[in-house]
């Protein structure tokens, strides 16, 4: 069966911008930026972007790296991808011209673009393929390499016919396989640098992918400078848009104050600004420039409680979390129109999500009264107590969210109406994968913001089975989410998986294992209006393949 698709705001001071080049280290931009576009309607060739950004991470194991937030903007100009997955989830071909898969998911027969090549020349071949697939699915502990996160568990083995055909079975079937080769995880890596050490992958002048630009210099902690590679010709038809890119280079220059970053777009002296503030898009706006905030495929910003940590192994209590929280209030206070209230714990935009925001709506009544219930009293001073214990709650801000300390602490103050005493810490990246892990005994609610492609593999992350991640620490003691999850797992169509997934969506919300707060917009762009013809994918990344200066 073939299976192929189509696929400045007011106020700011002038000393902010003082000294602005000396903090980048970058040469000016053209002037002129923050006033109009000032190009032509024709795509032009040439030229050069500055993105400054709040990290960059801590290795370039692409393993290890490639699912960052902030190093995925690098990765998905460096290499490419077997399919390309729109912002709908549409899948369409890219490396992989065609694919086929048997009637019960089980194998899948891709057939590959020919003439595709490594930076270095060598072919990006059905034997490469195979390599990737075995590096994502099992990484290699002895050397430090993970696996890909997401990457479907049922993973057997991968074979390559001939050159442009690579046979791949699974334990089961895995109806989402095709749709995760779109996965900012899922990128293509010479088996050359596969083989190094991880000290060796880590320098990312060793990394060689396939994709339209290649590293000129990089600086760990500093900068990432990319340049055109003149003879590429492979990209997905979706982009429309063949041949080398037309930027010739695109610096990413780490500059963690989001004013500073701000600042120097709206000065000229660089092209785009991630992750600025919310609240200021729409006076940038105002003054002419480009702001972006692209939803990605994947998992509404929200909660996964640790069951096993007291008090929230009491259903009560996590219903009353649930129930307990304001969204409107989150989205009228923190963002801005842009943004939308979660309706499960899926983002609505990805297929098979179904509404379920009943399960969890705002009723601080309920809320109080399911507390009551379990047991927790309030005091003189409004807070709850249970045989001498207070209720308490640590919210860990997660650094892959600009927002998110500025909504955990507008969580903080709602929870606290109905008795909750709640603490915030805050750490950068590298401390927060160090401290805020999932099934940690001091983590009892752990922020998500994670992408995916296709909802078939979160059954993944829900409990232990198939070494699934068990976010809710539930191991398999529920045998309603086991058996739900499995058959969403190994759903061999979408039409017989659209059910199960619907009623997964219902069990988790019900049983509070998640406590959903608002669709997500994790990467937000300013961007100089003389920057024309940036495309946004699935991930909500920014492409730059097919942009140009005006």
């Amino acid at each position: 069966m073939q299976t192929s698709r189509r696929v400045r705001p007011p106020g700011r001071t002038s000393r902010m911008i003082v000294g602005l080049a000396a903090v980048i280290g970058l040469a000016a931009c053209a002037p002129g930026g923050a006033a109009s576009s000032g190009g032509s309607a024709e795509p032009k060739q040439g030229g050069a972007v500055t993105f400054l950004i709040d990290s960059l991470g801590d290795t370039w194991i692409p393993n290890n790296s490639a699912i960052s937030s902030f190093q995925g903007h690098i990765w998905g100009h460096l290499t490419d991808k077997l399919v390309y997955v729109d912002e709908k989830g549409a899948v369409s071909p890219w490396i992989a011209q065609s694919w086929e898969q048997n009637t019960d998911a089980t194998q899948f027969t891709l057939k590959l673009r020919s003439g595709v090549t490594f930076s270095d020349g060598t072919p990006l071949d059905a034997a490469a393929v195979v390599a990737n697939l075995d590096i994502w699915s099992k990484g290699d502990p002895t050397r430090g390499i993970n696996p890909i996160g997401l990457f479907p568990k049922t993973y057997k083995a991968s074979e390559a016919v001939d050159a442009t055909t690579v046979k791949v079975t699974f334990n089961a079937p895995t109806l989402g396989f095709i749709p995760t080769l779109g996965y900012h995880g899922s990128i293509l890596i010479s088996p050359k640098t596969i083989a190094l050490p991880a000290a060796q992958q880590a320098d990312l002048s060793n990394d060689l992918g396939s994709g339209p630009f290649v590293v000129a210099s990089w600086k760990q902690g500093d900068s990432v400078v990319l340049k055109k590679r003149a003879d590429y010709d492979w990209a997905p038809k979706a982009l429309s848009h063949q041949g080398p890119a037309r930027l010739d280079t695109i610096t990413y220059k780490l500059v963690a104050q989001p004013s500073v970053r701000t600042a120097a777009v709206q000065s000229g002296q660089a092209d785009v600004a991630y992750n600025p503030s919310p609240q200021e898009l729409a006076s940038f706006k105002a003054q002419g420039f480009t702001t972006a905030t692209p939803r990605y495929l994947g998992f509404v910003n929200g909660f996964a409680v640790n069951t096993k940590v007291a008090p929230f192994d009491d259903l009560r209590v996590r219903r009353a979390l649930q129930h307990g929280i304001d969204r409107k209030e989150i989205i009228s206070t923190v963002y801005t129109e842009d943004w939308l209230p979660a309706q499960s714990f899926f983002q609505s935009n990805v297929p098979g999500s179904t509404d379920h925001s009943a399960d969890f709506a705002f009723d601080a009544a309920k809320a109080n009264g399911l507390l009551d219930e379990a047991g927790w009293a309030r005091g003189a001073d409004g807070l709850r107590a249970k045989d001498g214990k207070p209720l308490e709650l640590t919210l860990y801000a997660n650094p892959y969210l600009a927002t998110a300390k500025s909504v955990d602490e507008l969580v903080a103050q709602q929870l606290k109406k109905i008795g909750f005493k709640v603490a915030i810490q805050a750490f950068d990246v590298v401390t927060y994968g160090e401290r805020v892990k999932v099934n940690s005994p001091s983590v009892a609610a752990y922020e998500v913001t994670r992408s995916f492609i296709d909802a078939g593999t979160v059954a993944g992350v829900l409990t232990d089975a198939n070494k699934g991640e068990n976010w809710f620490g539930l191991g398999q003691s529920d045998p309603k989410l086991v058996e739900l999850a499995t058959g969403v797992a190994r759903a061999a169509t979408v039409e017989s998986r659209a059910p199960l997934l619907d009623q997964l969506q219902g069990h988790v919300l019900q049983q509070g294992y998640f406590v959903p707060l608002t669709q997500i917009v994790q990467r937000i762009y300013l961007q100089s209006p003389k920057v024309h013809g940036v495309t946004y994918n699935g991930l909500a990344y920014a492409n730059y393949y097919t942009a140009w200066i005006g």
